[in-house]
């Protein structure tokens, strides 16, 4: 499983989310005849703010899931290592220079933010600025 998708099947437990990802690309064959958007609008809409508010609200740390990609994958109990961070980026697309951290953990954040959007997630958005 892809580590876009570990992310999404602890924050979308109800939706099989780990191929949430790979639905809006290949976009598999639905029991409905329905287009891609209209079936990602059935699924009911994970309010995504909610959702990991209510998460940090049970863990003693002090994370801030908002802008750290660090922080929302500790959240989420997942592995924030920097090679993970880095595989991460692979996954996603990213160009720029692994090297600097700060510049691509923005970038990552909020990709993730866009792509939970994208597949069925109510983000706010100033959290994919």
């Amino acid at each position: 499983m892809s580590i876009l998708g570990k992310i999404f099947g602890r924050i979308f437990p109800k939706a099989n989310a780990g191929q949430a990802p790979a639905a809006t690309q290949s976009a598999p064959s639905q029991p409905q005849a329905a287009p891609a958007g209209a079936a990602a609008a059935t699924v009911n809409r994970v309010d995504i703010e909610q959702v990991l508010d209510g998460m940090a609200a049970n863990t003693p740390q002090k994370l801030n899931w908002r802008t750290s990609i660090v922080d929302l994958m500790k959240l989420v109990g997942m592995d924030s290592t920097l090679q993970e961070r880095k595989e991460l980026a692979d996954e996603l697309g990213y160009s720029g220079d692994k090297s600097d951290t700060a510049a691509m953990n923005m970038w990552l954040h909020k990709q993730v933010m866009k792509r939970m959007a994208d597949n069925g997630g109510k983000v706010p958005a100033n959290l994919m600025d």
